[in-house]
C-alpha cells in the first residue's frame, strides 16, 4: 500500500466528523427500529455551512456541580459535531452507506472534585439531523474512585437498556424500555430546531446521569415544559414533581442556537443530609476546530484558550 492511500485510510478511520458536504445524502429509514419516524425537516444553509465543514464546536464551562449535599468546582465540555451513523450496528459509519443516517453527536463531559478524590463523567447521543425520530443511541460513564459504571439506551424494537455499575443491586441490568421523548437528546434538538421542543406536561425519560447519581430507577416520569424569549436568550425549563428537579436551560435565540448556560435544581446527598442544591455552568469559551488532528504537544495551548 502507497504512504498516500495509507495515510488517506488512516484519515477516514481517526476522523470523527461527517465531512458530507451536504446532509441530503440517500439515506434510509432507521432499519433497526419500528419507531414510526417523521417527514425529514428541511436542512436550510446555514445549518450545513455551520455543521459540514470538517470541524467540531467544542465550548467550555465552568461547572458548579451539586454532589453528596455540597457545590463542587469543576469543568464542564460540550461537543458537538455531525457524523455518519449505521443503525443497525449502533456506531458512527467509517464509510459511505445507503444506510448512514446523519446526526449530530454530543459528548458532554464533567471533572470535579468530591473531596480527596475526582469525579468523570461523559454522555454520548447521537441524534438524527433531521429531527424526525429519537436519538438513535445514548450512553453514560462515570468514573470515581469508588468505581466506574456505565449505561446505554439503543434505539432498536424498543429502547433497550443495559447497565453495569459496581454497586450491588445495579450490577449488570439489561431490560427494554417504552420508547418515549429522552432528556439526552433535548440538547441536540436545542442546535437543530428549538422551534420542535416538546412543551407542556407530557413523560420523559430523564437524563442517564441524573438517573444514575441519584439512583432513580430508569423509567418515564411526569414532567412539565415552557419556554421564553428575552433579549437575545432562550430559556427553555423541564420540571419533574415527582423527581423535585427542575433543569433549566439558556441559549441563544438565533442560529446557530448556542447553549450559553444551565441551571440543573435537586434534592443532593442521601439521608438527614439531603438538601435542594442548583447544579450550575457558565460559558467560557467555543471553538470550532478539528480537535482529533490537534494531539500533539503544542497544542496544549488550546486549552488554555478554553480555560480548562
Amino acid at each position: 500500500m502507497s504512504t498516500t492511500i495509507w495515510l488517506l485510510t488512516l484519515s477516514v478511520l481517526t476522523s470523527c466528523v461527517d465531512k458530507t458536504s451536504t446532509a441530503e445524502n440517500n439515506e434510509a429509514s432507521n432499519p433497526a427500529s419500528n419507531e414510526k419516524v417523521k417527514p425529514k425537516q428541511p436542512l436550510d444553509e446555514d445549518f450545513k455551512n455551520y455543521w459540514y465543514t470538517g470541524e467540531a464546536e467544542i465550548t467550555s464551562y465552568k461547572l458548579d456541580q451539586a454532589r453528596y449535599g455540597e457545590l463542587r468546582d469543576g469543568n464542564a465540555v460540550l461537543i458537538y459535531v455531525t457524523e455518519p451513523f449505521l443503525p443497525i450496528k449502533q456506531v458512527k459509519a467509517d464509510n459511505s452507506n445507503p444506510e448512514n443516517i446523519s446526526v449530530l453527536k454530543l459528548n458532554a463531559t464533567k471533572k470535579f472534585l468530591t473531596g480527596i478524590y475526582p469525579y468523570s463523567i461523559m454522555s454520548s447521543t447521537f441524534y438524527p439531523v433531521y429531527d424526525n425520530q429519537h436519538a438513535l443511541k445514548t450512553s453514560l460513564s462515570v468514573q470515581e474512585w469508588c468505581g466506574h459504571v456505565y449505561g446505554q439506551i439503543n434505539n432498536r424494537e424498543k429502547f433497550e437498556f443495559t447497565s453495569h455499575s459496581y454497586f450491588e443491586e445495579e450490577a449488570d441490568e439489561d431490560f427494554p424500555v417504552e420508547k418515549n421523548i429522552l432528556e439526552n437528546e433535548i440538547w441536540t434538538k436545542i442546535r437543530i430546531n428549538p422551534e420542535n421542543l416538546p412543551l407542556g406536561d407530557f413523560e420523559m425519560i430523564p437524563s442517564l446521569e441524573f438517573l444514575r447519581l441519584r439512583h432513580q430507577e430508569i423509567k418515564v416520569y411526569q414532567v412539565n415544559a415552557s419556554i421564553t424569549s428575552k433579549n437575545g436568550l432562550s430559556t427553555y425549563t423541564l420540571s419533574y414533581p415527582e423527581l423535585e428537579r427542575s433543569l433549566t436551560i439558556h441559549f441563544t435565540s438565533e442560529f446557530p442556537y448556542s447553549i450559553e448556560s444551565w441551571t440543573d435544581e435537586f434534592k443532593s446527598g442521601f439521608g438527614a443530609g439531603a438538601k435542594m442544591l442548583t447544579t450550575s455552568a457558565t460559558k467560557i469559551k467555543t471553538l470550532k476546530t478539528a480537535y482529533w488532528r490537534q494531539n500533539e504537544n503544542r497544542n496544549l495551548i488550546l486549552r488554555d484558550s478554553l480555560g480548562l
